[in-house]
């Protein structure tokens, strides 16, 4: 079967593909996902986790693909996943947890045009896969996604669905587990941005934000790693489990080799039903050598007025757009600490009643991107991104995540992430310009932030 790529829709929201969806699951005791992921090398792969909401999500091939560009992509892409799933079938023996999910994301701007970094990614891209891992409140179940004419009866190809997912669980079951080296050290790495260039950047923001033309702009900077050989992604997301287990960790590999992958500790949105959540987190400050050195940096963190200032701005601002999508929304007065590794945040947990469930890509239009990547005022601080950072970001700072068939999903804000091109791999970090900003301190700040993904690919010192 051919993996069909879905057109928006035209007229009331109404299917005019010529395909059907049908998805089947079944337990699969025995299996794990990072071992499932590990088996997919050397095809189009997909994961997401977060030991703290007690998902995971891993899958490869491909059935269908959803596309959108321009700045109508993410109706646009509401529209091809209403259509894609419209009709389906799907038999997941009662578990709402389990089933078909697209993986995907955008680009941090409309207009971005896909360059050599980012060649392959538009700017908004999903993938449903053929085979999928759901590891789901303590059980594991797998997922076999294909597309049959709208003319054909379901029913006749589930016996077909059956045998070939019995087979690919059994095969994998005696599938010894994949070997993942230890990832050898770049043979290059660079930074392309001299610190000249970046307290240029950060004075000219500073100076606009004093004259009231900004309240706060987000800029980034870019790290470039070579290898000798290609890049092992396995290891990477290895390195990322164990140290960053409470991060969202993701990998969107639409083409063998060519590898979007992070873990990021910034939930964009999340919607099941009428629920959402997201969070407020900016303001950042390094972790202590000792308890008593943490709690004190924790401390100067919560009471610093520049990291506050940006905190609030981005808080406020998520409470302006969800405040019509939401009959309730629930906001802590303060913040609080988010310790991570290397590094500790501001975080202020939110959490609403949506007035109308209409799915989850709404919302993530509505919060991307929020102070916390973009800046305040929006169109201001997007502008000045544009002029000011010589590196287009790609996915760097975009939404990027899952959908289900009911149209709810989550979805993070895609920092401490890279993209990587067989040997090569692009890294990406950022800092909040308000302003009393310090060059220097922020160019230390994009330094810390840079430290997990360095880690991750053998960098231990930088």
């Amino acid at each position: 079967m051919t993996a069909p790529t879905f057109e928006p829709l035209d007229v009331d929201d109404q299917p005019d593909s010529q395909c059907q969806l049908v998805s089947y699951s079944r337990p699969c005791p025995g299996l794990s996902v990072s071992g499932f992921l590990k088996h997919a090398q050397g095809v189009e792969r997909f994961y997401w986790e977060c030991q703290h909401d007690h998902l995971a999500l891993a899958a490869f091939g491909v059935t269908a693909e959803l596309t959108a560009w321009g700045e109508d992509r993410f109706q646009t892409i509401h529209k091809s996943t209403k259509q894609l799933f419209a009709g389906a079938t799907i038999i997941n023996h009662g578990n709402s947890g389990v089933g078909p999910r697209l993986f995907g994301g955008f680009s941090f701007t409309n207009d971005f045009v896909p360059d050599n970094t980012w060649s392959i990614y538009t700017p908004t891209y999903f993938v449903l896969p053929h085979y999928q891992i759901t590891q789901f409140n303590g059980e594991t179940w797998l997922t076999i996604n294909a597309t049959l004419q709208r003319d054909e009866n379901p029913d006749d190809a589930l016996p077909q669905l059956r045998e070939a997912l019995d087979s690919r669980y059994n095969m994998l079951l005696r599938a010894d587990l994949p070997n993942v080296p230890a990832h050898g050290k770049p043979v290059d790495v660079k930074y392309p941005m001299p610190y000249e260039t970046w307290e240029r950047i950060i004075i000219d923001a500073t100076t606009r934000v004093k004259a009231r033309e900004l309240d706060k702009v987000v800029l980034s900077r870019v790290c470039e790693l070579r290898f000798a050989e290609r890049v092992n992604v396995n290891s990477a997301l290895d390195y990322l489990s164990e140290k960053y287990a409470d991060c969202y960790r993701f990998l969107f590999e639409p083409r063998p080799y060519h590898a979007f992958y992070g873990a990021t500790p910034e939930l964009l949105a999340k919607v099941d039903g009428h629920t959402v959540e997201t969070m407020g987190l900016a303001g950042s400050i390094r972790r202590g050598a000792n308890p008593q050195d943490d709690q004190n940096l924790a401390d100067h963190l919560l009471h610093d007025p520049k990291e506050r200032l940006e905190h609030a701005l981005v808080v406020q601002a998520i409470r302006e757009k969800l405040s019509h999508l939401t009959d309730d929304l629930t906001i802590p007065d303060a913040p609080q600490v988010y310790r991570l590794s290397n590094i500790q945040h501001l975080y202020t947990p939110i959490k609403g009643h949506l007035k109308h469930n209409d799915g989850i890509l709404p919302i993530v239009e509505a919060l991307h991107p929020t102070p916390a990547l973009g800046g305040a005022p929006r169109d201001r601080a997007m502008d000045f991104i544009r002029q000011a950072e010589p590196v287009p970001r790609g996915w760097y700072a975009a939404p990027v995540g899952w959908i289900d068939s009911r149209l709810d999903g989550m979805f993070g804000v895609a920092i401490r992430s890279a993209v990587s091109e067989d040997r090569r791999v692009w890294l990406y970090a950022g800092a909040g310009i308000v302003g009393d900003s310090i060059p220097q301190k922020e160019w230390d700040e994009t330094a810390l932030k840079f430290k997990p993904m360095l880690n991750a690919h053998g960098i231990q010192e930088f």
